[in-house]
């Protein structure tokens, strides 16, 4: 199933973060199906503590043939082995975050996650990498594109940093 993946970064190298994520991602990629990757976007903090310093964010698409749960679970396992520790206060600093945003046409609910991400149709720093990809994805729930729904997002407007990874 095409999976959507969110990554982002706003310690360290933060380039070398993200790539290494997605490379990371690669062994979750059934082989012989395209993955896509946007171009990278930076963005100021959204309710970080006072210093934090910007984000970059990407978007990549990936055949995946399990279950959300499993790879919630190595999404996980990346964010601990780049440096994420077990328990950090909420929207703190981080070297990588990956969330699953959509699974094709799937909902999924669970005590872990969300599918497809409840606010990613919110979030600019998500739309605009994922409208690089899939501008004209409609998200299960939704009646409007991904480029329809970027349009009239909130929040402040996020600008190219790198045209690819």
């Amino acid at each position: 199933m095409r999976t959507g993946i969110a990554l982002g970064s706003n310690l360290g190298d933060r380039l070398g973060n993200l790539r290494e994520a997605r490379d990371a991602l690669a062994a979750f990629h059934e082989k012989g199906a395209p993955m896509l990757s946007s171009k990278i976007w930076e963005t100021e903090p959204i309710e970080c503590g006072p210093g934090a310093a910007p984000y970059l964010n990407a978007v990549v698409e990936i055949e995946f043939a399990e279950s959300p749960a499993t790879l919630l679970h190595g999404l996980q396992a990346i964010e601990f082995k780049m440096g994420r520790p077990a328990r950090r206060p909420r929207n703190a600093p981080r070297t990588v975050d990956l969330d699953v945003l959509y699974t094709e046409e799937m909902t999924f609910k669970s005590d872990e996650i969300t599918i497809p991400h409840p606010r990613m149709h919110l979030r600019r720093f998500v739309l605009n990498p994922l409208c690089d990809i899939r501008p004209g994805l409609v998200l299960p729930g939704m009646r409007e594109t991904v480029s329809e729904l970027l349009a009239k997002a909130p929040g402040a407007e996020v600008k190219i940093y790198a045209e690819s990874f």
